[in-house]
């Protein structure tokens, strides 16, 4: 990977049930090329499972995210969030716009104003979710749904999916958006029709938008390619 000459600050923020630890070999790459990079994990999660509870809502992992860029006195950041992450890195941006340069959505759901992220499902799908976390985590957890997959996806706090964005920061607005869409849907659950409502939704408001052809984790099935595109924004 080739350095652009001036190094930039990557934040990556992951998705739901996952972790810090998905992100490799990605970050390899992008410190490779000279930059900075953090892959924080949200509450309740990956190494900090064992600090889950029902209290976890959407603001914890902004506050998480938030948190990360001031301790580390971050600033002229890269974030990028995946999946459910993207729900997190904008409401970060509502809260400091000032310290990114450029929020990429890498197959990711984004709330608009006064949304949830149950909120961006089909009825039908969003009242199959919700009866998931009633039946199978108590109400309040949302377990992996492929318990046959790393045995590091751990339950995920179920508040954050019904915990509305308030987005009223006209600054935040004004940070430039790109979405990376990941065409391979094939096995997709029906946790993925938020995600492809999302894709189309910023696909025809004109947003730069790239395709990676695989499935929902590039980081593990395609992490050069996404790395690629990744580098690209460092030039900006």
């Amino acid at each position: 990977m080739q350095s652009s000459g001036k190094t930039v600050t990557y934040v990556l923020v992951h998705g739901a049930t996952a972790g810090g630890w998905i992100w490799p070999p990605v970050p390899a790459m992008l410190r490779q090329a000279g930059h900075k990079v953090y892959t924080p994990t949200l509450t309740g999660l990956g190494e900090r499972a064992h600090l889950i509870s029902p209290d976890i809502g959407l603001n914890t992992h902004i506050n998480d995210i938030v948190g990360v860029f001031t301790y580390e006195d971050l600033r002229d950041v890269i974030l990028v969030g995946h999946s459910y992450g993207g729900a997190v890195v904008t409401g970060a941006a509502e809260r400091i716009p000032e310290r990114i340069r450029q929020l990429v959505y890498l197959d990711a759901l984004i709330p608009e104003d006064g949304q949830a992220v149950i909120n961006l499902y089909p009825h039908d799908i969003a009242e199959l979710l919700s009866q998931y976390v009633k039946t199978e985590g108590d109400g309040w957890r949302y377990p992996p749904p492929e318990p046959k997959g790393d045995p590091r996806f751990a339950d995920h706090p179920a508040r954050t999916m019904f915990e509305p964005l308030t987005l009223a920061n006209p600054r935040a607005r004004s940070i430039p958006r790109a979405y990376i869409y990941c065409t391979d849907k094939g096995d997709a659950g029906p946790q993925h029709q938020g995600i492809i409502q999302t894709a189309a939704r910023v696909r025809a408001a004109g947003w730069p938008f790239y395709e990676i052809k695989t499935g929902h984790h590039p980081m593990q099935t395609a992490p050069e390619e996404l790395a690629r595109i990744l580098l690209s924004f460092a030039g900006h």
